[in-house]
């Protein structure tokens, strides 16, 4: 997916990048939206970025190994908006309606029916379907075929993309692994077609976090940032790594170079703000939160500045 601003892009829509280790070790998983820092870290780690979603295979579905765990099995165990359903704990992001399941079992099985020729057509409209409801990993296996059928950077693109959406979501470590590899395979087939694709390069080195090669993907993230010192993706994620790992200086560093490149990121400012407050800056702390609220009309973000206000007053 290509660079975007996130000038252009609210808080409430964020997507948002993959689980972000600790300088010194750990794993986390990413969910939506400003989260208030007495949440701890990892609540924090939830918040990490913004080129990931949600996990969409659920503990029922591993959409990297076969084609009938990303068949019908999705469709049956989604959560059905508005009723009870036992994965809900697992995956309470994901949500498919009785039409929705229906329309996802009939596509299935006009795949597993049609001719090779055939099933392009198929296999695209499966991935958008699954995309809807919020399947990621089935989405990145449809997409991964098409593909592999069709090569080229923007399909390599598209499947490796799904498949980190899915990564960062993912609710074990198990999972988080095995969506890691194939997120890092494809986006090495991505940097294979072009070496100079930054956000691949960035988000392949968020992935390579529940790697047993972390190093490598701060090292990605500083290649990145050599090629491109304004990168907004970039210097929010290692600020949010800064901040795991307590080198709230740093932390300073790196989101006070994003609001520079861009005073409207209302993560950086409000983050900025987290940082500046652990380092006893108070007066500038209050006015990058102050600067994040004025930018965004979330109540919910507008919540964790008071809060984060109220403890300066303190």
């Amino acid at each position: 997916m290509a660079s975007t601003s996130s000038s252009s892009i609210s808080t409430h829509q964020l997507l948002l990048l993959a689980g972000a280790l600790a300088l010194a070790g750990g794993l986390y998983a990413l969910p939506k939206g400003i989260v208030k820092p007495k949440e701890g870290k990892a609540a924090l780690n939830r918040d990490a970025a913004r080129t990931a979603n949600r996990d969409g295979g659920g503990i029922a579905t591993n959409g990297a190994k076969t084609e009938a765990s990303s068949g019908p099995r999705p469709a049956e165990t989604g959560t059905v908006a508005g009723e009870a359903s036992p994965t809900t704990a697992s995956a309470p992001h994901t949500q498919a309606t009785a039409a929705q399941r229906q329309e996802l079992n009939t596509l299935l099985a006009q795949y597993r029916t049609a001719p090779a020729a055939g099933r392009r057509q198929v296999a695209t409209t499966l991935a958008a379907r699954y995309a809807t409801v919020q399947r990621f990993d089935s989405a990145g296996y449809y997409l991964a075929s098409l593909a592999a059928t069709q090569p080229s950077e923007k399909a390599w693109q598209q499947a490796a993309d799904a498949y980190f959406q899915a990564y960062s979501f993912a609710a074990s470590a198990e999972r988080k692994k095995m969506l890691g590899d194939r997120a890092r395979e494809l986006y090495d087939k991505v940097l294979a077609a072009n070496p100079n694709n930054l956000d691949a390069k960035t988000n392949l080195g968020m992935a390579y976090m529940s790697s047993d090669n972390p190093v490598k993907g701060i090292g990605l993230l500083r290649e990145v940032l050599e090629q491109d010192p304004k990168n907004e993706k970039v210097l929010y994620n290692l600020g949010i790594l800064a901040i795991q790992s307590n080198q709230y200086d740093k932390a300073v560093e790196r989101f006070s170079q994003l609001v520079q490149v861009n005073p409207k990121n209302v993560e950086g400012q409000f983050y900025l703000g987290v940082s500046l407050a652990r380092t006893n800056r108070g007066p500038a702390a209050r006015a990058a939160f102050q600067k994040a609220k004025s930018l965004s009309d979330d109540p919910a973000l507008a919540a964790s500045v008071d809060e984060e206000l109220a403890k300066l007053r303190n």
